[in-house]
Protein backbone atom coordinates (compact mmCIF):
# COMPACT_ATOMS: atom_id res chain seq x y z
CA UNK A 1 0.00 0.00 0.00
CA UNK A 2 1.47 3.55 -1.01
CA UNK A 3 1.44 6.48 1.74
CA UNK A 4 -1.22 8.54 1.11
CA UNK A 5 0.66 12.59 0.73
CA UNK A 6 1.63 13.71 3.57
CA UNK A 7 2.52 9.91 5.43
CA UNK A 8 6.23 9.22 5.64
CA UNK A 9 6.99 5.20 4.61
CA UNK A 10 6.35 3.20 7.77
CA UNK A 11 8.17 0.58 6.75
CA UNK A 12 11.63 2.35 7.25
CA UNK A 13 12.84 2.68 11.57
CA UNK A 14 16.62 3.14 12.30
CA UNK A 15 17.90 0.05 12.83
CA UNK A 16 20.83 1.06 14.50
CA UNK A 17 20.87 -0.26 18.10
CA UNK A 18 21.77 2.43 20.88
CA UNK A 19 25.47 2.52 20.87
CA UNK A 20 26.37 0.89 17.99
CA UNK A 21 29.34 1.54 16.00
CA UNK A 22 27.99 1.02 12.03
CA UNK A 23 30.63 -0.46 10.01
CA UNK A 24 31.00 -1.21 6.00
CA UNK A 25 30.05 -5.51 5.75
CA UNK A 26 30.95 -5.85 1.94
CA UNK A 27 31.99 -4.18 -0.51
CA UNK A 28 30.58 -5.06 -4.29
CA UNK A 29 32.07 -3.70 -8.06
CA UNK A 30 30.94 -4.99 -11.37
CA UNK A 31 31.51 -4.86 -14.92
CA UNK A 32 28.91 -4.03 -17.47
CA UNK A 33 27.16 -6.54 -19.42
CA UNK A 34 25.45 -7.54 -21.87
CA UNK A 35 22.20 -9.59 -21.06
CA UNK A 36 18.94 -10.63 -22.70
CA UNK A 37 17.98 -12.02 -25.88
CA UNK A 38 16.92 -10.69 -29.68
CA UNK A 39 13.66 -10.92 -30.28
CA UNK A 40 12.26 -12.72 -26.61
CA UNK A 41 8.24 -12.60 -26.22
CA UNK A 42 8.95 -11.43 -22.27
CA UNK A 43 10.09 -8.35 -22.33
CA UNK A 44 12.15 -9.19 -18.92
CA UNK A 45 14.34 -11.30 -21.72
CA UNK A 46 15.00 -8.96 -24.01
CA UNK A 47 18.74 -7.07 -24.48
CA UNK A 48 19.61 -4.93 -21.79
CA UNK A 49 22.98 -3.59 -20.48
CA UNK A 50 24.07 -2.97 -17.03
CA UNK A 51 26.00 -3.08 -14.56
CA UNK A 52 23.63 -3.82 -11.63
CA UNK A 53 25.53 -7.42 -11.24
CA UNK A 54 27.97 -6.45 -9.00
CA UNK A 55 29.83 -8.97 -6.64
CA UNK A 56 31.99 -9.03 -3.43
CA UNK A 57 35.47 -8.88 -3.07
CA UNK A 58 38.11 -9.87 -0.40
CA UNK A 59 40.99 -7.27 0.96
CA UNK A 60 41.08 -3.53 0.58
CA UNK A 61 39.26 -1.20 -2.50
CA UNK A 62 40.47 2.04 -3.80
CA UNK A 63 37.64 4.24 -3.86
CA UNK A 64 38.81 7.52 -6.06
CA UNK A 65 36.37 10.52 -6.62
CA UNK A 66 34.51 8.79 -9.05
CA UNK A 67 33.86 5.40 -7.42
CA UNK A 68 35.33 2.24 -6.52
CA UNK A 69 38.65 0.73 -8.99
CA UNK A 70 36.60 -2.04 -10.85
CA UNK A 71 33.28 -0.88 -10.96
CA UNK A 72 31.35 0.01 -14.14
CA UNK A 73 28.07 1.61 -14.78
CA UNK A 74 26.46 1.43 -18.63
CA UNK A 75 24.28 4.58 -18.03
CA UNK A 76 26.68 7.27 -16.65
CA UNK A 77 23.97 9.75 -17.18
CA UNK A 78 21.82 8.58 -14.51
CA UNK A 79 24.56 6.36 -12.16
CA UNK A 80 27.95 7.58 -11.08
CA UNK A 81 29.99 10.69 -10.98
CA UNK A 82 31.13 13.18 -7.83
CA UNK A 83 27.60 13.15 -6.91
CA UNK A 84 26.67 9.29 -6.72
CA UNK A 85 30.20 8.16 -6.79
CA UNK A 86 29.32 4.91 -4.60
CA UNK A 87 25.81 3.05 -4.09
CA UNK A 88 25.17 2.38 -0.26
CA UNK A 89 22.43 -0.06 1.35
CA UNK A 90 21.40 -0.97 4.50
CA UNK A 91 22.13 -4.63 5.33
CA UNK A 92 18.87 -4.66 7.80
CA UNK A 93 16.49 -4.63 4.56
CA UNK A 94 17.76 -7.61 3.29
CA UNK A 95 15.64 -10.02 5.53
CA UNK A 96 13.04 -7.81 4.48
CA UNK A 97 13.89 -8.47 1.22
CA UNK A 98 14.20 -11.90 1.56
CA UNK A 99 11.14 -12.75 3.07
CA UNK A 100 8.50 -10.56 0.89
CA UNK A 101 9.88 -11.29 -2.61
CA UNK A 102 10.74 -15.16 -1.51
CA UNK A 103 14.38 -14.72 -2.11
CA UNK A 104 16.00 -16.42 0.57
CA UNK A 105 19.25 -16.31 -0.70
CA UNK A 106 19.34 -12.79 -1.83
CA UNK A 107 23.23 -11.84 -1.32
CA UNK A 108 24.50 -8.61 -0.27
CA UNK A 109 24.96 -6.38 -3.30
CA UNK A 110 21.36 -7.72 -4.78
CA UNK A 111 19.98 -4.28 -5.08
CA UNK A 112 22.71 -3.07 -6.75
CA UNK A 113 24.64 -1.27 -4.13
CA UNK A 114 28.75 -0.53 -3.95
CA UNK A 115 28.73 -0.94 0.05
CA UNK A 116 26.25 -2.87 2.16
CA UNK A 117 26.01 -0.58 5.28
CA UNK A 118 25.52 -2.74 8.84
CA UNK A 119 23.95 -0.29 11.55
CA UNK A 120 23.13 2.30 9.25
CA UNK A 121 19.51 3.09 7.41
CA UNK A 122 17.61 5.47 5.52
CA UNK A 123 16.30 6.81 8.69
CA UNK A 124 19.25 7.32 10.47
CA UNK A 125 21.17 9.05 8.11
CA UNK A 126 21.29 12.21 6.85
CA UNK A 127 21.87 14.61 3.80
CA UNK A 128 25.53 15.90 4.09
CA UNK A 129 26.52 13.67 6.74
CA UNK A 130 30.20 13.11 6.68
CA UNK A 131 32.13 9.84 7.43
CA UNK A 132 35.25 7.99 7.61
CA UNK A 133 35.91 5.03 6.50
CA UNK A 134 39.71 4.12 7.42
CA UNK A 135 41.44 6.56 5.39
CA UNK A 136 38.72 7.61 2.99
CA UNK A 137 35.76 10.62 4.06
CA UNK A 138 32.60 10.21 2.25
CA UNK A 139 29.43 12.64 2.30
CA UNK A 140 25.80 11.46 1.70
CA UNK A 141 24.27 13.92 -1.69
CA UNK A 142 21.42 12.18 -2.48
CA UNK A 143 18.29 9.10 -2.01
CA UNK A 144 19.06 6.36 -4.36
CA UNK A 145 16.42 6.48 -7.29
CA UNK A 146 15.15 2.78 -8.01
CA UNK A 147 15.40 2.40 -11.68
CA UNK A 148 13.97 -0.32 -14.35
CA UNK A 149 16.96 -1.89 -14.14
CA UNK A 150 15.88 -3.08 -10.49
CA UNK A 151 13.06 -4.77 -12.08
CA UNK A 152 14.83 -6.56 -14.80
CA UNK A 153 17.74 -7.78 -12.28
CA UNK A 154 14.99 -9.72 -10.01
CA UNK A 155 12.63 -10.08 -12.84
CA UNK A 156 9.92 -8.40 -10.49
CA UNK A 157 8.02 -5.88 -12.61
CA UNK A 158 6.92 -3.65 -9.75
CA UNK A 159 10.23 -4.46 -7.62
CA UNK A 160 10.97 -0.26 -8.14
CA UNK A 161 7.62 1.31 -7.39
CA UNK A 162 7.81 -1.26 -3.60
CA UNK A 163 11.31 1.20 -2.63
CA UNK A 164 9.23 4.29 -3.78
CA UNK A 165 6.13 2.71 -1.58
CA UNK A 166 8.42 1.28 1.33
CA UNK A 167 11.43 3.75 1.94
CA UNK A 168 13.84 1.06 1.21
CA UNK A 169 16.01 2.97 -0.96
CA UNK A 170 19.85 3.56 0.06
CA UNK A 171 21.70 6.50 -0.79
CA UNK A 172 24.26 7.86 -2.57
CA UNK A 173 28.06 9.03 -1.43
CA UNK A 174 30.32 11.68 -2.93
CA UNK A 175 33.99 11.47 -2.01
CA UNK A 176 35.47 13.86 0.02
CA UNK A 177 39.00 12.28 0.48
CA UNK A 178 39.62 9.07 -1.52
CA UNK A 179 41.64 6.16 -0.09
CA UNK A 180 41.28 2.17 0.17
CA UNK A 181 38.53 0.96 2.37
CA UNK A 182 37.46 -2.97 2.96
CA UNK A 183 34.30 -4.56 4.41
CA UNK A 184 35.05 -4.85 8.61
CA UNK A 185 35.93 -1.48 9.26
CA UNK A 186 34.17 1.37 11.13
CA UNK A 187 31.96 4.02 9.71
CA UNK A 188 32.37 7.33 12.11
CA UNK A 189 30.49 9.92 11.74
CA UNK A 190 32.22 13.11 11.42
CA UNK A 191 29.56 15.95 10.94
CA UNK A 192 25.79 16.28 10.68
CA UNK A 193 24.96 19.55 9.32
CA UNK A 194 21.42 19.23 8.16
CA UNK A 195 20.10 16.15 11.00
CA UNK A 196 16.38 17.95 9.64
CA UNK A 197 17.05 15.97 6.42
CA UNK A 198 17.14 11.99 7.11
CA UNK A 199 17.45 10.57 3.53
CA UNK A 200 13.98 9.02 4.39
CA UNK A 201 12.31 12.28 4.98
CA UNK A 202 14.39 13.34 1.89
CA UNK A 203 12.90 10.42 0.20
CA UNK A 204 9.39 11.34 1.93
CA UNK A 205 9.23 14.70 -0.23
CA UNK A 206 10.22 13.77 -3.03
CA UNK A 207 7.83 11.30 -4.25
CA UNK A 208 5.13 11.23 -1.39
CA UNK A 209 4.66 15.07 -0.81
CA UNK A 210 4.67 16.45 -4.74
CA UNK A 211 2.01 18.86 -3.96
CA UNK A 212 3.69 20.86 -0.76
CA UNK A 213 5.48 23.13 -2.19
CA UNK A 214 6.99 24.70 1.45
CA UNK A 215 8.43 21.60 1.76
CA UNK A 216 10.01 20.90 -1.81
CA UNK A 217 11.39 24.53 -1.68
CA UNK A 218 12.93 23.41 1.84
CA UNK A 219 14.50 20.49 0.60
CA UNK A 220 15.75 21.86 -2.72
CA UNK A 221 17.29 24.76 -0.89
CA UNK A 222 19.56 22.29 1.53
CA UNK A 223 22.73 22.62 -0.28
CA UNK A 224 24.16 19.34 0.78
CA UNK A 225 21.90 17.77 -1.61
CA UNK A 226 23.06 16.57 -4.92
CA UNK A 227 22.73 19.42 -7.83
CA UNK A 228 20.42 16.96 -9.49
CA UNK A 229 18.02 16.66 -7.44
CA UNK A 230 17.99 20.39 -6.03
CA UNK A 231 17.25 21.10 -10.09
CA UNK A 232 14.19 19.15 -10.13
CA UNK A 233 13.09 20.11 -7.02
CA UNK A 234 13.30 23.79 -7.62
CA UNK A 235 11.79 23.31 -11.05
CA UNK A 236 8.41 21.29 -9.22
CA UNK A 237 8.47 24.39 -6.16
CA UNK A 238 8.36 26.81 -9.23
CA UNK A 239 5.25 24.95 -10.37
CA UNK A 240 3.12 25.03 -7.65
CA UNK A 241 3.83 28.43 -6.85
CA UNK A 242 0.58 30.84 -7.69
CA UNK A 243 3.02 33.25 -9.23
CA UNK A 244 4.85 31.63 -10.93
CA UNK A 245 8.09 32.60 -10.06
Amino acid sequence: MFPTPGERPLSVGSERSPGAVPRLLSIQIGPVKNLGIEGAADPMDRPWTSGFFKEPIDGPARLGLQGLRGDWQADRDNHGGVEKAVLAYAAAHYPHWSAELGLPDMPFGGFGENLTMGGMDEASVCIGDTYTIGPVRVQVSQPRQPCWKLARRWRIKDLPARVVANGRSGWYFRVLEPGEIEAGMAVVLTGRPHPEWTVAHASEIMYHRKADREATAALAACPALSADWRGSLSDRAASLSPTGE
